[in-house]
């Protein structure tokens, strides 16, 4: 990763430049002042997304899922647990593939729950199905390269 990095405020999501090696450094955000990271996903719409995909230099692990979805439900905190030990190496989000339907076709989302890995604006990974929040760890590390 180039230093800067470029981290989206999961709050207003301006974007701010942050050295690489402040990112456990709990850096706040340069327009909004909260928090870049606080070891949890955040929701994201489809804008949401695209913004972070396009403009955060971090990998984004996103959690597609529906409220309808019982192993979704049952994933939310073994993937809430996941981003307490990935963050701030990477951004893990949810999106709700009934809020933001038009993505969800666009990326073909056939089956959830289902965990993506992005890096420099494109896929390198995906995986459909519950997991405990180890196997997330794990799988993360392996394709975030």
């Amino acid at each position: 990763m180039a230093d800067p990095l470029q981290v989206v405020c999961p709050h207003c999501d301006a974007v701010n430049r942050v050295p690489a090696a402040r990112l456990a450094d709990r850096p706040v955000c340069g327009a909004c002042r909260k928090p870049l990271f606080e070891g949890r996903p955040i929701a994201l719409d489809e804008t949401g997304f695209r913004r972070h995909l396009r403009a955060d230099s971090l990998p984004l692990l996103v959690d597609f899922w529906a409220s309808w979805c019982g192993p979704c439900r049952a994933m939310a905190p073994e993937f809430e647990a996941a981003a307490a030990t990935l963050e701030p190496g990477m951004r893990l989000a949810k999106v709700s593939t009934e809020e933001a339907p038009a993505l969800a076709q666009e990326l073909q989302i056939r089956g959830i729950p289902l965990i993506a890995l992005f890096r420099d604006g494109r896929e390198v990974a995906r995986q459909a199905g519950a997991m405990p929040a180890r196997q997330i760890i794990a799988w993360a590390r392996q394709h975030a390269g």
